[in-house]
């Protein structure tokens, strides 16, 4: 399964994190200069589809140049 969306940010430098954050399972993207998403893993979400999510959402926050960030609210 591609996910060119997180690719790009993996091969520009970025980071890619997955992890407990106040008890919530979080998923990140992070690049020398932001941090363009930040997703809770919603209820019942496989670890794929929270995968899938991150990289529509990486496309989404580059395409509308704006961060999607379900952590802060």
């Amino acid at each position: 399964m591609a996910y060119p969306n997180i690719e790009a940010i993996l091969d520009d430098g970025g980071d890619i994190t997955v992890g407990r954050v106040a008890g919530e399972c979080v998923a990140a993207a992070s690049t020398s200069y932001d941090c363009p998403v930040m997703l809770v893993r919603r209820q019942g979400e496989s670890f794929a589809a929270l995968l899938r999510r991150l990289d529509r959402s990486i496309g989404i926050a580059w395409d509308n140049e704006t961060i999607i960030d379900e952590v802060n609210g």
